[in-house]
């Protein structure tokens, strides 16, 4: 596997010697100083060009940083995003991945300002100033009253489908709203939960990668406890040990921002639960 060294020597190699690019930015996690370096990081690259076009019309030009596994091309794919920029996302053979977007010199501005963006070269002077590196932009953010209660309440109603597609053995139907939509709003109250024992000053992670490194041990073991098998009986138990968390991390983080208790939807959805998981008899339907 080629060092960070010598892939930085190729990166910049090439811009270098090209005279269409004009400036290079190194986005994501080996821009943040509070990320742990591991060489599974990706190398996220901006490069700033003149004739966009001639990048795009023939694309072996990519080869130059060697061969690839796999490569994948989002705006040539479904759902482009259609802003203007193009990219190359690269997985070397070496296990090196580099994500490449070129952006056109007339439309400088997509290179934004995110905070964790440094710049390796700028042949013109016309990249943005960015100031030291950082995380910041992605810390977690202290709820409104609203947005806690929105999650609060959301959390509870939905757990009537998991429940619902568990006791009527639709597994994929129950997982799926378990996994995308009841664990989305366990996330949003685990980010608050560490933001109020850092200060609402680190990033938990894209999705959550952070978890271990800023949860209490019992908090994070009961996490990874909230992951089940397509068993019925496991997802039950994984259900109830994601009600216990989310109760935990609410009561902490409704304490730290002052947010009135508000417990009668807990109370509702775990009897739902608990007659759902019994097995539920209609009298209506009964002969």
């Amino acid at each position: 596997m080629r060092t960070e060294k010598e892939m930085y020597a190729l990166i910049l190699g090439f811009a270098k010697a090209d005279e269409r690019v004009r400036g290079v930015v190194l986005n994501g996690s080996r821009a943040n100083p509070h990320a742990p370096r591991d060489p599974y990081q990706d190398y996220d690259i901006v490069y700033v060009v003149d004739d966009f076009e001639t990048f795009t019309a023939n694309h072996a030009w990519i080869d130059v940083f060697g061969k690839r596994l796999m490569l994948q091309m989002p705006e040539a794919m479904r759902n482009p995003s259609g802003e203007g920029h193009f990219n190359w996302m690269m997985l070397l053979d070496d296990g090196n991945r580099i994500d490449l977007t070129l952006i056109p010199i007339e439309k400088k501005e997509l290179v934004g300002n995110d905070s964790l963006s440094v710049v390796l070269l700028d042949k013109d002077g016309i990249l943005p100033r960015f100031p030291a590196s950082s995380d910041k932009d992605y810390w977690v953010k202290p709820p409104s009253e609203l947005f806690f209660f929105s999650c609060c309440n959301n959390f509870w109603w939905c757990l009537q489908n998991v429940a619902k597609g568990i006791a009527r053995d639709e597994i994929p139907y129950a997982m799926m709203m378990y996994h995308t939509v009841v664990r989305e709003d366990l996330h949003e109250m685990m980010d608050w939960y560490i933001g109020t024992l850092n200060g609402f000053s680190v990033s938990s992670g894209k999705m959550g990668k952070y978890y271990k490194r800023y949860l209490p041990g019992p908090l994070y073991q009961q996490y990874c406890d909230t992951y089940a098998n397509a068993v019925a009986k496991n997802i039950w138990t994984s259900l109830l040990v994601m009600c216990d968390l989310f109760h935990a991390l609410s009561q902490q983080v409704a304490g730290f921002c002052g947010f009135p208790a508000n417990p009668e939807d807990e109370r509702g959805m775990r009897a739902y639960i608990g007659m759902a998981r019994n097995g539920l008899a209609y009298p209506s339907m009964q002969t």
